[in-house]
């Protein structure tokens, strides 16, 4: 066309959804002389929306190419439209942002605020897709024409208010891209806190609370608090740390989580401010590649109420995440963090991605995106991978373990 406009003709179908509707229509507009440009198909609860954009030449008889596509409408019992146009250029799909939207519940006023926001930024909404629904509900929309910092800062807004969490994420390969994940451990791969679950063996808990608190508020030095809190426990019997490693229990959705990532090759890490007594434990039953923590020294059988070596604190944790990724031969690029405190925050922002999952609000604020429901595994969701794909993996792995 040598930069001329494209004659463009875009052929709209919906209906009920059935076995060949797609190769029929293509079959169809084989029998002339046009270039497929786009093609977009959705199917919601049985009913089919299939979108065909085809480019032509100025002698094409576009009159019997439209007659042709009516006639497959009819014999589908199927709705058609049909615009002709002219276009300069084809939409490219470079540059596009993923908007996730998480809801337990998802109601239409929050689907109506997050659109109204992306219209407002002069931004469009090319495509909408369910990637779960349950145990929350998950819509992914392709966006096109927005500014990424702008829109993730109007949608942060619009979240907090309709309570539902939205993530803004560049598209394309820098998203399929990551494939190491850094978690924090404690009230995120586990409930709860460890040294909590000691300090009530040494009768200590409300003191070590408290102090745990502040510390994941960012109020108090994590280095300072871990010590003071660990010096509480001097005395106590190593046999309690068998107790607590009993104890601890996983997020939900944490097993799902580390199954499906490792399952698409990906590695896992763990850095913790707790203790290698417990998270080498996690290690050997989730087959977590990498781990850090602190660890408690142990003499005659009871803690010292110190810890042994260099604590590791926020920018410890930081520290890990580049070296796991050196070691997998991963850019930091290409990680995921994910954590809830303030022991947290230089590994958030170090990482590709950084997530703050049921985290306090200085970490909500200084994160990449927010998630604030129970289940860990809707970070898959945040990765594009949707829970319909998870059951059929799973599904698969036991037919074959049955086999």
């Amino acid at each position: 066309m040598n930069g001329s406009a494209q004659r463009t003709l875009l052929i709209t179908l919906t209906g009920r959804d059935r076995p060949g509707v797609t190769s029929r229509l293509f079959r169809t507009l084989s029998e002339f002389p046009l270039t497929v440009a786009d093609v977009e198909q959705v199917v919601i609860r049985g009913r089919l929306v299939l979108g065909v954009l085809v480019t032509y030449d100025e002698g094409t008889d576009i009159g019997r190419v439209w007659t042709a596509a009516e006639r497959v409408a009819n014999d589908l019992d199927m709705e058609i439209e049909m615009s002709t146009g002219r276009d300069k250029g084809l939409p490219s799909r470079r540059g596009r942002l993923h908007v996730t939207v998480l809801g337990a519940p998802l109601r239409p006023a929050a689907m109506a605020g997050i659109a109204g926001r992306i219209a407002a930024g002069g931004a469009n909404i090319d495509r909408i897709e369910r990637l779960a629904h349950y145990p929350v509900t998950c819509i992914e929309m392709d966006v096109s024409g927005a500014d990424p910092e702008a829109l993730r800062a109007g949608l942060a807004i619009e979240a907090a208010e309709r309570q539902v969490d939205v993530a803004v994420q560049h598209g394309g390969l820098h998203r399929r891209a990551k494939r190491l994940i850094v978690m924090d451990v404690d009230s995120t791969l586990i409930q709860g806190e460890v040294i909590e679950l000691l300090a009530r063996h040494a009768g200590c808990l409300d003191e070590v609370a408290k102090v745990t608190e502040a510390a994941m508020r960012g109020e108090l030095d994590f280095e300072g608090s871990l010590r003071e809190r660990v010096a509480l426990l001097a005395g106590l019997d190593a046999s309690a740390i068998d107790e607590v490693r009993g104890q601890v229990e996983l997020a939900a959705g944490a097993r799902t989580m580390v199954r499906t990532l490792k399952r698409l090759d990906y590695k896992f890490a763990i850095v913790s401010g707790g203790f290698t007594q417990v998270t080498d434990a996690l290690v050997e039953d989730l087959g977590i590649d990498y781990s850090a923590a602190n660890t408690l020294e142990i003499e005659n059988g009871k803690l010292t109420g110190r810890v042994v070596g260099p604590v590791l604190d926020r920018a410890g944790k930081a520290t890990a995440l580049e070296r796991f990724a050196r070691e997998a031969g991963i850019p930091v690029s290409q990680t995921v963090a994910i954590g809830d405190g303030a022991n947290d925050l230089d590994m958030l922002q170090a990482a590709g991605l950084g997530v703050a999952y049921n985290a306090k609000p200085v970490v909500r604020q200084a994160a990449d995106t927010a998630v604030n429901v129970p289940y860990l595994d809707t970070i898959l969701f945040l990765l594009g991978i949707s829970r319909d794909e998870v059951e059929a993996a799973d599904a698969a792995d036991a037919a074959f373990r049955d086999a």
